[in-house]
C-alpha cells in the first residue's frame, strides 16, 4: 500500500512524543515493504522534500504569523491570532491537496494537526481518499489541548469562547474521518461525550515500543527516582518536589530530566536538598539509559495525560512507575503489580508510597518483574499489526 501519514512536527525536529511515535510508526511500515510519506511543517520558510529511513518527507510552511515551532514564545495576543488564523487555513489546504493529487496514496493518517489547520481534513477527503485520524491530546474541545483553566485547575465548565471553538472544530471534522484511533479509551470517550465521532469506527491503539530483551538487573544501594518530562506545573513536578522533600531518608535521589517554562521555580523550590538533582534535557539515548538505571519514575500530572511515552518506556526498562490517577494513566498502571497509582496533586499519598517502596527493596524487585512482563503488550509489532488491518480495511471498501 502507499500510505501517508500527516503529522505537525516530524523527526528530527521534535517537542513531545507524538511525533516520535510517528516517526516509529512510519519507518516500520517502509520496512514492512509499504510505500509511506509523511507532510509535516517546516521549522523554517524554505520547504523541502528528502527521504529519511526509506520514507519521503514533505516540509511544507502552511502561512501564519509564525512557524509552530516559535510558538511556545510568543506573547499571548500573538498565540490567540495564530490560533485563530489555524482553525481553517486555505494555504495549507491548497498545499496538502497538491500534494495528495501528485502521491495519490491509498490512505491518510492524520496525526496531530496543529500548525495545518483544519482545512487538512477537508484536503484529504476532497481528493476521497480513506482517512484515519489518531487523536493524541484533546485539541479538537480544547485550545489549549490539555482541558485546564488558566490557573491550571481541571476544565469541567468550558467558558463560552472555548464552546464556540469546540463547536466550531466539530462542524469542521465532521463526516470527514472513516476511523478514530486514540492511544488510550479515555480521550475517544472524553471526545464521544463532546459529540465528536459519534458515527465513527474506533480503536483504543496503545503506543509501541523498543521492547527491551530481557528484564533489567537493578542497584540499591542508593534508590534512584526519576522524572522525565516537561518542566511545568501541569505535569505535577511541584508536587513531586513537595513530597520528596518531607522523606528523611538520606539514601535516595530525585532526579529531573526535561526543560520548560517553570524550571528555575522547581529549581528554587529544591536548592537546600542536595539529593535533589536537576540534569537537564537530554538526548533521547541518554534518556533512555537513565530510564534503565532508575529504580522507579514518577509522572504527577494534574492534567488528563493521554497515554505518556515515559509510562511505556520506563515499563520496558524494568521501572515501575508511580502516577497521578487521572486521564488515560490509569489504563497502564496496575496498583501493586507495575506501579501505584495516587490522586492528582496529593503530595502526601505520592509521600507515603515512596517511603514504603524505599524502606522495602524487595516490593520494587516485584514492581520490576511486574514491569517488564506488562510492556510485552506494547510491542511495535502490536502496533505496527493494529494501524495495517485499519489501512488495509478501509483501502478494500474503498475498491
Amino acid at each position: 500500500m502507499k500510505i501517508c501519514i500527516v503529522s505537525n512536527l516530524y523527526p528530527p525536529h521534535i517537542i513531545g512524543g507524538a511525533e516520535i511515535t510517528v516517526a516509529k510508526l512510519a519507518e516500520a511500515l517502509s520496512q514492512k515493504g509499504h510505500e509511506v510519506l509523511v507532510i509535516t511543517t517546516s521549522p523554517q520558510k524554505e520547504e523541502s522534500m528528502e527521504v529519511l529511513n526509506g520514507v519521503k518527507v514533505y516540509r511544507i510552511n502552511p502561512w501564519n504569523l509564525y512557524t509552530l515551532y516559535d510558538h511556545q514564545d510568543k506573547p499571548a495576543v500573538n498565540k490567540a491570532l495564530w490560533h485563530a488564523m489555524d482553525i481553517w487555513n486555505p494555504n495549507s489546504h491548497k498545499k496538502v491537496k497538491d500534494i495528495l493529487m501528485r502521491e495519490t496514496p491509498d490512505v491518510v493518517h492524520v496525526n496531530n494537526y496543529k500548525g495545518f489547520s483544519m482545512s487538512v481534513f477537508s484536503s484529504v477527503k476532497d481528493c476521497g481518499i480513506p482517512l484515519v485520524f489518531t487523536a493524541h491530546d484533546c485539541s479538537l474541545i480544547c485550545p489549549r489541548a490539555n482541558l485546564l483553566h488558566g490557573n491550571g485547575e481541571i476544565c469541567e465548565d468550558p467558558q463560552m469562547i472555548c464552546n464556540v471553538y469546540s463547536n466550531l472544530q466539530r462542524r469542521l471534522i465532521k463526516g470527514k474521518v472513516d476511523w478514530l484511533t486514540a492511544p488510550s479509551q479515555f480521550i475517544i470517550d472524553k471526545l464521544r461525550s463532546c459529540q465528536f465521532f459519534l458515527d465513527t469506527k474506533t480503536s483504543k491503539i496503545p503506543l509501541g515500543i523498543e521492547l527491551a530483551p530481557e528484564r533489567l538487573a537493578k542497584n540499591y544501594d542508593t534508590i534512584d527516582i526519576s522524572y522525565m518530562g516537561g518542566l511545568n506545573k501541569i505535569k505535577g513536578v511541584q508536587v513531586l518536589i513537595k513530597a520528596f522533600r518531607k522523606i528523611e531518608n538520606t539514601n535516595v535521589r530525585l532526579h529531573i530530566y526535561g526543560k520548560g517554562v517553570d524550571e528555575e521555580e522547581f529549581k528554587e523550590m529544591a536548592e537546600d536538598d542536595p539529593r535533589i538533582i536537576f540534569h537537564g534535557y537530554l538526548e533521547r539515548d541518554l534518556l533512555l539509559d537513565s530510564y534503565q538505571e532508575s529504580n522507579l519514575t514518577v509522572l504527577p500530572s494534574i492534567c488528563y495525560d493521554n497515554s505518556p511515552m515515559m509510562i511505556y518506556e520506563s515499563l520496558t526498562s524494568s521501572t515501575p512507575v508511580l502516577a497521578s490517577r487521572i486521564g488515560g494513566i490509569p489504563e497502564l498502571i496496575e496498583d501493586n503489580h507495575n506501579g501505584y497509582l495516587f490522586k492528582p496533586g496529593d503530595e502526601k499519598e505520592l509521600q507515603e508510597i515512596l517511603e514504603g517502596l524505599i524502606e522495602n527493596p524487595e516490593s520494587l524487585k516485584q514492581l520490576e518483574k511486574g514491569a517488564f512482563e506488562s510492556a510485552s503488550q506494547y510491542s511495535m509489532e502490536n502496533y505496527l499489526q493494529a494501524f495495517e488491518e485499519i489501512y488495509q480495511t478501509l483501502n478494500k471498501n474503498t475498491l
